[in-house]
């Protein structure tokens, strides 16, 4: 099913022992747009620390309650590789975390995460040939895991015109890929809201916070409106992406 990212945000996340934290972002891969960590708050248990926690390891969530069940116990999570606040995710680390965990690497494989293409998947599984071919290797330093709520407040330009920001993202919360941006377009049509797809978005200009889509603002205009109250269902789907005339992801 496909979710709001805002409604997520603030979630109760309970290990399997206790109560750790919040959810308070996700780091997302700008390349296959899925989010690889959800950014927990653990103020009140381990300060300081950037503590991630990965979707391989999220049980079903209680949409009723906003509790998200973690399959980790609070000792496993406190002896991960730790992660200064603010500092950046490097693959030497995402390669530490995943040893720790004794996780399959998910960027060595055919599908999204790796050996499947649910995160689930790769709970139970361990890939220890990979794994020592993986380490044998240097560790490219450049990365692409992004701040959700760092690009939140982008400016959405299209071809020849800026029209709205970033407001939220729709994520499917059994893949965890980011299925569309919600764009705010306030700034050129007040009150409306649009979905635009990822992989319909040109570039982004990291130092200017601009993000650039293949698309004119006409089509904007007149795109399906986006309704945060009701949910984004297949039928708005298909009206969505036959609107646009691009090919369906699901296809």
């Amino acid at each position: 099913m496909l979710r709001s990212a805002q409604e997520i945000f603030g979630y109760g996340l309970q290990a399997e022992d206790g109560e750790i934290g919040r959810c308070k972002d996700f780091l997302f891969d700008d390349q296959d747009w899925v989010v690889r960590y959800m950014v927990a708050d653990t103020a009140k248990w381990l300060i300081g620390r950037k503590v991630l926690i990965s979707p391989i390891s999220l049980g079903e969530p209680d949409w009723r309650t906003r509790l998200f069940p973690v399959r980790l116990t609070k000792k496993q999570i406190e002896k991960a590789p730790q992660l200064d606040e603010h500092e950046p995710v490097s693959k030497q680390y995402e390669m530490e975390y995943y040893k720790h965990y004794g996780w399959p690497y998910y960027w060595i494989g055919a599908h999204t995460w790796g050996v499947g293409a649910m995160p689930g998947l790769l709970y139970d599984q361990t890939e220890t040939t990979t794994r020592e071919a993986e380490e044998k290797k240097e560790p490219e330093d450049t990365h692409h895991l992004r701040d959700m709520k760092e690009i939140t407040g982008y400016n959405i330009q299209t071809i020849g015109e800026e029209i709205g920001v970033v407001e939220d993202f729709i994520l499917d919360d059994e893949s965890w890929a980011i299925r569309y941006m919600v764009v705010n377009t306030r700034k050129w049509l007040p009150g409306k809201k649009v979905l635009i797809a990822p992989f319909w978005i040109n570039s982004i200009d990291w130092a200017v916070k601009n993000v650039n889509v293949f698309l004119s603002a006409e089509q904007v205009k007149n795109s399906p409106e986006y309704d945060p109250s009701a949910p984004v269902n297949r039928d708005y789907e298909i009206q969505l992406y036959d609107f646009y005339g691009r090919p369906k992801y699901w296809k």
